[in-house]
């Protein structure tokens, strides 16, 4: 396993760490991010404890993977949605349907598309590796599996079961800007967004997602 403690800056200049499997970066890995709202404490945990899964048991991944447990920790610090300049980065990629538009000043996307150094990292990373899958974590009211691109729909399908939670094509709402809208719609890139329930026990997230993860990295 490899570890990169200053892989990439926030907008705040805090250290954002990845982790990966060896020679994940000469293959198509998969790539899981944590952490991209500050205020949904629920992925970054779920992050954390499957990196320290695979650093106890290495073995359990026969798949290559890249790991950012929190690309956004200058949100995650303060409890809150946007990082340090203010801005959702979930509404800050450079895909084709990128909008100003936003209901909220949560929902900030930035003054353009890939303005904030968090995606701008992410975005090469994404160019240079070609993930062959991109998995998300986040937390809402309503929990789902969000599923953008049918390539990714079996392990969308797998962490359904596991869960119990129903897979979904979208959110409910529009997304421009977003990591799904990005990946799947502008690079052909099957992208899974696990929305697990917000304020749950957050001892209860890691035994209801591990045996899916680990079948899907097997």
């Amino acid at each position: 396993m490899q570890h990169i403690k200053n892989w990439a800056k926030s907008a705040n200049n805090q250290d954002i760490a990845l982790y990966c499997s060896e020679g994940a970066f000469l293959e198509q890995p998969i790539l899981l991010i944590g952490g991209t709202h500050g205020d949904e404490p629920e992925g970054v945990i779920l992050a954390e404890a499957l990196l320290a899964h695979l650093k106890a048991h290495p073995e359990s991944a026969s798949v290559p993977w890249i790991l950012i447990p929190c690309i956004n920790p200058d949100g995650y610090v303060k409890n809150e949605r946007v990082n340090g300049h203010g801005v959702d980065l979930n509404r800050n990629y450079p895909a084709s349907n990128w909008s100003n538009e936003h209901s909220k000043p949560r929902y900030f996307p930035g003054p353009h598309p890939a303005s904030e150094p968090e995606i701008q990292a992410l975005v090469k990373l994404i160019i240079d590796v070609k993930p062959k899958l991109i998995i998300h974590f986040h937390s809402i009211e309503d929990p789902c599996i969000v599923c953008t691109g049918k390539p990714g729909l079996k392990a969308a399908e797998i962490l359904s079961k596991v869960s119990g939670y129903p897979v979904k094509e979208d959110i409910g709402y529009p997304t421009p800007g977003s990591l799904s809208e990005y990946g799947w719609h502008d690079l052909k890139i099957p992208v899974i967004c696990i929305e697990e329930r917000e304020k749950i026990d957050l001892n209860s997230i890691w035994p209801r997602f591990k045996k899916a993860l680990l079948e899907i990295l097997a």
